[in-house]
């Protein structure tokens, strides 16, 4: 009975052991096996990569890993000044991702977690690119061209951080300059607006003009050419009339009456057939 109780408790033992000696690193991320109490001969961590279900040393050695998908923080906003001082607010966003083979060496660095690495260094690596950037412009310059902005602190801080081992996938800066300055460019942009909207206006009226001339002289045209057209009808028609003509279309639509005079009984012809 009592060896069966000491088998027992064996079994546990390795079982416990074992579980605790085991560790999964999934696809999403990159693992480190390292030797809790050791360095190498130049001073650095006894570590290697590691991945799927790992077995290790539980006394001597720890499994850490690090998610290597795509991380996105939005930041606490602060203020830049531009040239001339003119302060912009900021309220950064980052996207960023783990190179795989990076995590040995990130780990080796820093012995953090990611999170508490991307709001500590991180967040002072953002501040520093933005104040970098925002200083080569003047405050008319940044407020008309902030894409431009996000590109530029976007390239330092992924030469920044690729030296870490990570890559930049994305940064937006959300950056709004002062309330009198935006109160100015409002006021520019409707200026702007207005006269645009006024040279619309006076050119609308001139085409308007110019459609009504162009009718008008299309109808006086159009008169002329039926006036033309009436008079050489006439002219025609007129000169055809000779006294024959005239002469023949009276007897062709005479009833065969002379007309008479009244009061009197002598027959006068109207038309003098001998003229």
């Amino acid at each position: 009975k009592t060896m069966k109780k000491s088998i027992f408790m064996i079994l546990t033992v390795l079982v416990v052991t074992m579980f605790s000696s085991c560790a999964l690193v999934d696809s999403g991320e990159a693992g480190i096996r390292f030797k809790k109490f050791s360095l190498t001969e130049q001073g650095q961590l006894d570590a290697v990569k590691a991945s799927g279900f790992v077995f290790y040393n539980p006394f001597t050695e720890s499994v850490y890993s690090y998610p290597v998908y795509v991380q996105r923080v939005d930041y606490p906003f602060f203020y830049v000044p531009t040239k001339g001082g003119t302060q912009f607010k900021v309220d950064p966003v980052l996207a960023y991702q783990m190179k795989r083979d990076s995590a040995v060496s990130v780990f080796e660095k820093y012995r953090s977690p990611l999170v508490d690495i991307q709001n500590g260094i991180f967040h002072t690596y953002v501040k520093n690119a933005c104040l970098t950037i925002a200083s080569t412009y003047t405050p008319d310059e940044l407020t008309e061209r902030i894409p431009q902005f996000n590109s530029e602190v976007q390239a330092l801080l992924d030469s920044v951080l690729g030296a870490e081992g990570f890559v930049v996938t994305e940064f937006i800066s959300n950056a709004l300059p002062p309330e009198s300055l935006q109160k100015s460019i409002d006021a520019k942009n409707q200026a702007v607006q207005e006269s645009l909207r006024k040279q619309n206006e006076v050119q609308k009226a001139r085409a308007d003009a110019e459609i009504a001339i162009a009718k008008a002289e299309g109808d006086a045209k159009a008169m002329k050419i039926k006036a033309d057209a009436e008079a050489y009808y006439n002219y025609k028609i007129s000169s055809s009339l000779t006294y024959n003509i005239v002469l023949e279309d009276w007897i062709e639509k005479w009833d065969g009456k002379l007309p008479q005079m009244q009061g009197s009984s002598n027959m006068v012809p109207m038309v003098n057939f001998n003229k």
